[in-house]
């Protein structure tokens, strides 16, 4: 039971992240700020939003990881896998999701940077004869 827990964890966290990552690319590619002022506004943006999904999870999930009775044996793994995953991916998807978007983006800048040089570096310059 506790893996279907598993699995609503990786669907919640993934969709707080992409929620972070796609306020910031709007940010970037319509106000033109920076990946370290895009990442900052929708780190600042989508807090709130990404509380409360967590939170009404958690306590949806609540009953289940302290329930009794009969059938609670089944049903609390599932419980205590929501409530502790969320607990636990909450705090690594808002410290991780800024950190490896700015490492992408100075990844793709790298690469970019390298494309041009490459580039530069074949065209042959046009000397006069």
């Amino acid at each position: 039971m506790s893996i279907i827990g598993i699995i609503l964890l990786i669907g919640i966290v993934k969709k707080n992240a992409i929620m972070m990552v796609d306020f910031a690319l709007e940010a970037e590619r319509h106000q033109g700020l920076s990946p370290e002022d895009s990442i900052y506004q929708a780190c600042l943006v989508r807090f709130r939003p990404i509380m409360m999904t967590t939170i009404a999870a958690m306590f949806g999930a609540l009953p289940l990881a302290i329930g009794m009775g009969v059938g609670s044996e089944l049903r609390k793994p599932l419980g205590v896998a929501i409530v502790g995953g969320l607990i636990v991916s909450q705090i690594l998807t808002l410290y991780s999701t800024p950190v490896i978007y700015l490492w992408l983006d100075q990844l793709r800048q790298r690469r970019k940077h390298k494309q041009r040089a490459g580039y530069l570096a074949e065209v042959p310059s046009a000397a006069p004869a």
